[in-house]
């Protein structure tokens, strides 16, 4: 890596101390002055001045909470995607199956991914519903939240599940017939796993595809991301895509408890590209599906009826997916290993759930008043007394702005009651506690876009325009470090990156346009990522996609893990 000195209309920093500057000075990777130009270049007087063309230089964004490879494998060809972003109503998705039934030959297993009862206005299919289109052939068709799974009776077959029904596993169940045979549902990743694994034996090389995702997530400016599904069968798979050149994307690993080797450690050849930081649970399930613990009913409307979700079955503290017994013992096997916990949680009751469990084990374990940055995810339905309980705890807050965006005038009124929909990610209450809070994309779940994240945290505009609770919205300032220094801390990373300071690693994202500059109600249409930058390199994606694609892969297990939001 050569020496250079990196100037751009203005740097965002993300450093209180000093929040603007000219330039950025850069050896061997990392951040050796921060300052005016001549500051710059007196402390490397014979690096090279580069002129980067834009508007603002800031630190990479950081994903805290996502799933790289997997989002590739599940959402790039020959899988064929339809979240409700590409295929917006049924009668798209119809299409879609229609030409994936015209130009795949008649043995090619098919599994489409991204389907969504709300949004696509229908409920979720059965066996029966897959058979009529698709007749003897095996499909599979993913939940966009990745807590559900549709498949055909062929698929059934081909695994022996008619002769022999699975049981259900920890934290998962398989939707059945009276009779006790499977009707070609399944909720939870456990079972998602169970019926996804298999397939990944008929999609070529699952590096392209998940290099292909690291490339969405560089153009939306992210350089440090999470996979907070994480299994070491996924290992060799990380390795090849951070050995590549250009390779755009710092990787921190979460897995899941579900696997038998979650409290032992997992070695990377280069910890500043790939680390295992810490096991992940998941105490509910998805809003979109129905299954998230709330202690409010889902509401009895056209919208819930047309997608299937019956209130009087849906919700509840039905929806956990442990015990508290089982919570315990994962959490008293991952805590002396050293391992920080991640708690996916959507609903009140299932946030409840997860902070008793915390102060309880944080106390048990010795940890009370410790920087342990143990961390609870979406909290979607989260109210401001429990934010505050986290923020006394020491827990982390990650909010997921895509919920608000994409589903949020759904949420308020045709889901839930105005009281509970409106203040759906509640930003305002989460940042006001006082805990760290981060914002992520829990990708593939919604497309890789942190600027989309910042601008709805501050507007509180969902894609229609529409404003729900406008009280709930963040300053520009509290919604960037939710997307950079306070997702860093997340991560357990901020000592490396998150901001523009000496000694951090060199990694940089390039916009068009000042966002402190720009009407708050433009930043999607007028701040615009240019390019990233890791360890001191401009990334070539281009180059990383042909290196990708020219070497060999070490192929990936027979298993699956996808978003949980």
């Amino acid at each position: 890596m050569t020496d250079a000195v990196l100037a751009a209309g203005t740097v965002v920093t993300m450093n209180e101390a000093a929040p603007r500057a000219q330039a950025v000075a850069v050896s061997g990777g990392r951040i050796v002055a921060v300052g005016t130009l001549a500051e710059c270049r007196a402390a490397l007087p014979e690096a090279e001045v580069v002129d980067t063309g834009a508007a603002v230089l800031a630190p990479g964004f950081v994903e805290p909470h996502g799933h790289p490879l997997i989002s590739g494998i599940a959402t790039q060809p020959p899988v064929r995607s339809i979240a409700p972003w590409d295929t917006p109503t049924w009668a798209d998705v119809l299409d879609c199956f229609a030409d994936a039934l015209a130009g795949a030959p008649a043995s090619e297993p098919l599994w489409f991914n991204g389907f969504d009862a709300l949004l696509h206005g229908r409920p979720a299919p059965r066996a029966t519903d897959i058979d009529a289109i698709f007749g003897d052939r095996e499909v599979m068709i993913t939940d966009n939240s990745g807590h559900g799974v549709y498949f055909s009776t062929a698929l059934i077959r081909a695994r022996g599940w008619d002769v022999s029904p699975p049981p259900d596993p920890v934290a998962a169940h398989f939707g059945r017939n009276p009779d006790g045979s499977l009707n070609g549902q399944g909720f939870e990743l456990p079972v998602v796993t169970a019926v996804a694994g298999p397939l990944l034996a008929t999609l070529g090389n699952p590096l392209v595809s998940g290099a292909e995702f690291y490339v969405q997530m560089a153009r939306g400016g992210y350089t440090s991301t999470s996979d907070m599904t994480f299994d070491p069968g996924f290992a060799a798979g990380y390795r090849a895509l951070a050995a590549a050149p250009s390779c755009p994307l710092r990787v921190s690993m979460w897995e899941v408890s579900s696997s038998a080797s979650y409290p032992e450690p997992v070695a990377f050849e280069d910890p500043l590209m790939l680390t295992k930081a810490g096991v992940k649970l998941w105490t509910d399930g998805s809003p979109w599906v129905g299954n998230i613990a709330i202690s409010f009913p889902y509401l009895d409307t056209e919208v819930t009826r047309t997608a299937g979700i019956d209130p009087a079955t849906a919700g509840g503290a039905r929806s956990m997916n442990y015990t508290r017994e089982q919570l315990d013992a994962i959490i008293d096997r991952a805590v002396p290993a050293g391992w920080p916990l991640a708690f996916h949680a959507n609903g009140d009751l299932a946030i409840d759930l997860a902070l008793d469990a915390y102060a309880d084990a944080l106390a048990r374990h010795g940890l009370l008043g410790t920087d342990h940055r143990w961390r609870l995810e979406h909290c979607g339905a989260g109210t401001r007394a429990q934010f505050d309980r986290a923020a006394a705890l020491g827990v982390h807050v990650s909010l997921a702005p895509f919920q608000y965006y994409y589903w949020g005038d759904l949420l308020d009124g045709a889901m839930f009651d105005h009281a509970h929909g409106a203040r759906w990610a509640a930003f305002a209450d989460a940042v006001g506690s006082g805990a760290c809070v981060s914002l992520h994309n829990d990708g593939s779940v919604s497309p890789p876009l942190p600027v989309t994240n910042v601008a709805t945290a501050v507007t509180r505009r969902t894609r229609s325009g529409a404003i729900h609770d406008a009280a709930q919205a963040i300053s520009l300032d509290q919604a960037w470090r939710a997307q950079t220094i306070d997702a860093a801390r997340t991560l357990r990373r901020d000592h490396l990156v998150g901001s523009i300071e000496v000694g951090k690693l060199a990694d940089f994202v390039e916009l068009s346009a000042d966002p402190w500059a720009v009407d708050r109600d433009r930043l999607i249409d007028e701040v615009q990522v240019a390019g990233t930058w890791l360890g001191g390199r401009r990334i070539d994606l281009d180059e990383f996609l042909s290196a990708v694609a020219a070497a060999s892969h070490p192929g990936l297990p027979p298993r699956t893990h996808q978003g949980c939001c």
